[in-house]
């Protein structure tokens, strides 16, 4: 008697399996919910990022041109020129941009006499749109953040 009640009790300890599956579609829905959410916030977040080191990038060689008066020569994406690296002692001008794509500084190029640019972003024209909103004009094609060649360039000087 006493096996006969004790295993009606360990049995009556588990989950059914309807009560999983419920468990599941629960937490999918929830997953579902929430997935789309938390890629619009971590998107932003690099968008920020971005602006905010484009921002620094800009800062630094315009204190390079009122120090010494000149803009140092183009360099290929990727290089930062060496009359710059101590207004930027921190920024990792090496590592890919927060929205994919290299940094790159562009001097007497693509119809600019100097300007901080990125070259091949991961982000669509129509995300680069938005970070334009957000720091410019709101077109690409106008104010000082622009679309160039495999690119998008912030003008310094025109």
């Amino acid at each position: 008697m006493k096996t006969t009640c004790s295993v009606r009790a360990m049995n009556n300890k588990g989950f059914t399996l309807v009560e999983i599956m419920i468990a599941v579609a629960i937490i999918a829905l929830l997953a579902s919910i929430a997935l789309p959410s938390l890629r619009k916030a971590r998107l932003s977040t690099q968008n920020a990022k971005f602006e905010n080191d484009l921002r620094i990038a800009r800062d630094a060689f315009e204190m390079l041109v009122t120090f010494s008066g000149t803009y140092p020569g183009d360099e290929t994406p990727g290089v930062l020129p060496a009359e710059v690296q101590s207004y930027l002692p921190r920024f990792k001008w090496t590592d890919p941009t927060s929205i994919g794509g290299q940094w790159d500084w562009d001097f007497d190029q693509f119809g600019y006499r100097a300007g901080v640019s990125v070259h091949l972003p991961d982000r669509d024209a129509g995300a680069m749109l938005d970070i334009d909103r957000i720091i410019d004009d709101g077109n690409l094609l106008t104010g000082s953040f622009r679309q160039r060649a495999n690119g998008y360039i912030w003008i310094i000087e025109e």
